[in-house]
């Protein structure tokens, strides 16, 4: 009969994640925290959640929002062996029950209280425990285990070994400019997602960068979060956050500020400029996914191509981006096609330079449709209506047809886009439709929802279709 596996020792929290002097500040919410109080807090929670049955072995679901407690909750369930299923905590209870009844965790910790407001940065919150009747011990070896964003389709469930999240600490601690000891990290990134979690939070604690999540995610809770401090200063977040302090008219330029670095999509032109100018530091970028965590960078924003980072083999066969890893990321069933004789496949678009070894990301593989028999890549279709005068952002999707969902500046936008259409896209690869939306749905980790229903209920919600001239 097969044992069931154990999912680690926990010693690796106390031997990379909390080792240190205790007199150091790790964490910054409103108060800082030093690497002593954390030990403490850890250790007291998960006599907590021993108390409660959780043995080595066991699995421990956390949906708490970005807080002290949520980190202490992560962090304890690790040092008591147990595998960690991250839930978002924006799911809905609909969602949260689907999620409880695929992965069947043995404990729950979630808010006491229910919580919301989506530009918080971090949450004051207490914490609940709930045995689960009919939860059951870890079935992998996995640590971690995440549900993937869901931007294009249905979440999968991604699983990430200790090995795995120290190595891809590692690969961060190889980069160079990015955050060391003695620096800060703002970080915007939701801190139960990949670039949140194991880019900032992770990577923080076991490098002795301090990690601070602003009071508030408003530009103004941005800077301030900046300039709180005297250490050169790095913001992790994603392009829309970038965009964000980008539009300002006149920012304040705290002198901390040495650099920004997003990851999650590609960032506009326009926005690298603005940023760049009004700030007078970096805008990077980072190209990475929920199965590998970080994959490719270009932390200065001024190469011709992403540089894998180290120990990351990426190949590009038939124009998809392939990662060689030693064994699938995926918990249960998944298209048995996405992970191949040791090769992950993407599902992501790209070309890969043998001479000077960088990589050039494209977008989807599934953006390419056909229209009357010719090929239309939408990625082409959106960056074309997002270069458009006063579109703030767009997506564009295939269903019926060629779709468009829109932001902009002002509604008098709306009344140009068909004459500005006409003259930058062949008439095949125009939308049917253009929806002007008051602001495009986004996945927890801040990507744009891709899903055509969802952005077709969206605009159901809002003032509906302007069409499109062929």
């Amino acid at each position: 009969m097969p044992t069931r596996p154990v999912c680690v020792d926990g010693a690796w929290v106390d031997d990379i994640l909390l080792l240190g002097d205790g007199r150091d500040v790790v964490l910054h919410l409103d108060a800082p925290v030093t690497r002593a109080t954390l030990r403490e807090l850890v250790a007291a929670q998960r006599a907590e959640f021993e108390a409660a049955g959780l043995t080595a072995g066991g699995s421990l679901a956390v949906r708490v929002p970005p807080s002290l407690s949520c980190i202490v909750a992560m962090l304890a369930g690790w040092r008591a062996g147990a595998q960690v299923i991250l839930l978002d905590y924006r799911l809905t209870p609909h969602e949260v029950g689907q999620a409880i009844a695929r992965l069947t965790p043995q404990l729950v910790v979630e808010p006491t209280e229910k919580v919301g407001g989506a530009l918080w940065g971090f949450f004051h919150v207490d914490v609940r425990l709930t045995p689960l009747k009919g939860g059951r011990p870890a079935a992998t070896d996995h640590a971690l285990l995440q549900l993937s964003s869901g931007s294009t389709g249905p979440s999968k469930v991604i699983g990430r070994t200790v090995a795995s999240l120290l190595e891809e600490i590692d690969r961060y601690g190889q980069l160079e400019g990015f955050p060391r000891r003695g620096e800060r990290t703002v970080v915007l990134a939701s801190i139960v997602h990949v670039l949140g979690l194991v880019g900032g939070l992770l990577y923080g604690l076991a490098s002795g960068t301090q990690v601070v999540l602003p009071t508030s995610q408003t530009l103004d809770g941005i800077l301030k979060a900046v300039a709180a401090g005297p250490e050169p200063t790095t913001i992790l977040g994603v392009p829309s956050q970038a965009a964000l302090l980008a539009a300002s008219q006149s920012p304040n330029r705290p002198p901390q500020l040495r650099q920004m670095i997003t990851g999650g999509e590609l960032i506009k032109p326009s926005v690298r400029e603005r940023f760049t100018n009004g700030y007078d530091a970096g805008l990077g970028a980072m190209y990475g996914m929920t199965e590998t965590g970080v994959i490719a960078v270009d932390l200065s924003g001024t190469a011709a191509g992403l540089t894998p980072v180290p120990g990351m083999r990426v190949r590009v066969e038939d124009e998809q981006i392939l990662l060689g890893l030693p064994a699938s990321p995926y918990v249960g069933s998944i298209d048995p096609t996405r992970y191949v004789d040791g090769w992950l496949h993407t599902k992501d678009a790209g070309h890969f330079d043998e001479v000077n070894g960088l990589l050039t990301v494209h977008g989807r593989l599934d953006s390419q449709v056909s229209v009357g028999g010719l090929k239309v890549d939408l990625s082409e279709v959106e960056a074309s209506i997002a270069a458009l005068p006063g579109i703030t952002d767009a997506v564009v999707v295939h269903g019926t047809g060629i779709e468009a969902y829109v932001t902009v500046a002002e509604q008098s936008v709306t009344d140009r886009l068909a004459e500005c259409l006409a003259t930058r896209l062949a008439p095949y690869k125009r939308p049917r439709a253009v929806h002007v939306l008051a602001e495009l749905p986004r996945t927890a980790t801040g990507k744009p929802v891709r899903n055509a229903q969802t952005l077709r209920s969206a605009a159901r919600a809002t003032a509906g279709a302007t069409p499109a001239q062929k």
